[in-house]
């Protein structure tokens, strides 16, 4: 159902109960409205106001003589008509940039460090993903032996990620083969995505001076060694902090959200489903697909490293404090797609 119809008085009743459950997690009441917000209406007006929101479904009454609390649909037009984005204090906007622009670390310690950020400034859980190594492109391909018969694969790929690969080869290929066949594999593939890499491997492979077993070991091995095998890796921090919160006094509910948290694979492709576009990005309770995550909320958002994207967000509450989030998310996507740059 489409709430554009809703005046002016719906909209601002509908703002200050939100605002105020926001903050205190207690039903409100028409009179509470009325002494907090001054809004130059009488209790009895406000009432009437909150009937009208509830028929419509934009807030239920969770227990006889209780005040209302917001449905998600409340909350969606409260997200898409009535959100004032906070202003960040140069304080959080200090501790991201010092978290993200440490130059010393790979991404996979700035993707950590950055969920814990998240989930200190917020009292949320923070999250970050790593982009899908299949989209990088190559940089490097080292290879080591590491014992008779054994082969360690490095394939580096720029913003930092790498795979290793432990291979069976030959106990008689000896450096001087290695190395002319790494030098060919970096000569010949690197500046190609992994995806490129895997569809054109034999035609860029053909007519080299290498080993013919060396040869055959990677044409024979490109599905281990290039193909996509969801390496994305989920970094989160602040679920302590979140099961504290008044919502999680259910203990089926904490149940649910360690479910969620132990089946990654799940939580990873909802999240990057949900980011395809630009900008910030919310779902809000029902909306989200995933069962366990019914009663909660995500603002994500992508981030970018080369020709690479990651998810960042904040997972909570559907009562979650929308405006300084959907702040805090974008500033942090931003600065880390700045700090990556160079990576």
């Amino acid at each position: 159902m489409a709430f554009e119809n809703l005046n002016s008085r719906e909209l601002r009743v509908l703002q200050n109960l939100i605002n105020h459950y926001i903050q205190t997690a207690d039903p409100v009441g028409s009179r509470v409205i009325a002494n907090k917000f001054r809004m130059g209406l009488s209790p009895a007006t406000i009432r009437n106001t909150m009937q009208d929101l509830e028929e419509l479904g934009l807030i239920r009454q969770p227990h006889t003589s209780a005040g209302r609390i917001p449905t998600d649909s409340g909350y969606r037009v409260f997200v898409d008509m009535l959100l004032k984005t906070e202003p960040l204090t140069e304080a959080d906007k200090s501790k991201i940039r010092g978290m993200v622009n440490d130059g010393n670390k790979g991404l996979d310690a700035i993707l950590s460090q950055t969920s814990r950020i998240l989930g200190e400034i917020t009292s949320q859980l923070g999250i970050t993903i790593s982009p899908k190594f299949d989209e990088g492109v190559l940089t490097r391909i080292d290879l080591i032996p590491v014992a008779d018969g054994k082969l360690l694969v490095i394939v580096a790929v720029r913003s930092g990620l790498a795979k290793t690969i432990l291979m069976e080869v030959e106990s008689d290929i000896d450096i001087a083969e290695l190395r002319q066949m790494e030098s060919v594999l970096n000569e010949r593939l690197a500046g190609l995505t992994l995806g490129h890499i895997r569809k054109t491997l034999n035609d860029r492979l053909a007519n080299t001076s290498c080993s013919s077993r060396l040869i055959k070991l990677f044409l024979d091995s490109k599905s281990v060694i290039w193909e996509d095998q969801g390496d994305e890796k989920l970094h989160y921090t602040g679920a302590d902090k979140l099961i504290s919160q008044p919502e999680f006094a259910d203990r089926n509910r904490i149940t649910d959200f360690f479910k969620l948290l132990e089946n990654q694979k799940s939580l990873i492709e909802f999240l990057e489903s949900k980011s395809v576009g630009e900008g910030i990005v919310i779902t809000i309770g029902s909306e989200n697909e995933i069962n366990e995550m019914r009663s909660c909320s995500l603002v994500i958002s992508k981030y970018q490293t080369g020709n690479n994207f990651g998810v960042i967000g904040i997972l909570g509450p559907t009562r979650m404090p929308y405006s300084k989030l959907v702040s805090i998310v974008d500033y942090t996507a931003k600065s880390l797609s700045d700090a990556l740059i160079d990576l």
